[in-house]
């Protein structure tokens, strides 16, 4: 399952509402283009909510594209609202205990797994002089 569809939020300054369009300069074409909502969030776009969007002017000398948008904003979906529960669930399930390493004695256990050499047979140097 996917995470929570997270809600964008205005890319103005102090602008709490939710976006519902995505703005985008093309500098080359000395164009704006404002259309509807990008899928995800990209670094050189800006996303706008309506109010914002009905009153966006573009830099002097530049076209603006203004291709369709509904300037509702979306409905939950089911998918969201499970996602939601299913976020506050797992943030009230207590934490798991940390595991401990079993000890004897108050000292750990070391465990000898099958299938590995030891450093000695390896070749490996253990700092211990062999000819004593």
């Amino acid at each position: 399952m996917t995470g929570p569809r997270v809600k964008r939020l205005c890319s103005r300054t102090a602008c709490k509402a939710t976006a519902v369009a995505t703005l985008t300069y093309v500098h080359a074409d000395q164009t704006v283009v404002l259309g509807p909502l990008a899928t995800y969030a990209e670094p050189h776009t800006y996303d706008l909510c309506a109010d914002h969007t009905t009153r966006m002017t573009a830099p002097r000398g530049w076209d603006v594209v203004r291709l369709a948008i509904d300037l509702t904003e979306p409905e939950p979906t089911p998918d969201d609202l499970l996602a939601l529960a299913d976020a506050v669930r797992a943030a009230a399930a207590p934490p798991a205990p940390p595991e401990e390493p079993p000890t004897k004695g108050g000292r750990p256990v070391l465990t000898v797994l099958p299938g590995m050499d030891s450093g000695v047979d390896a070749g490996m140097d253990t700092g211990m002089d062999s000819s004593r």
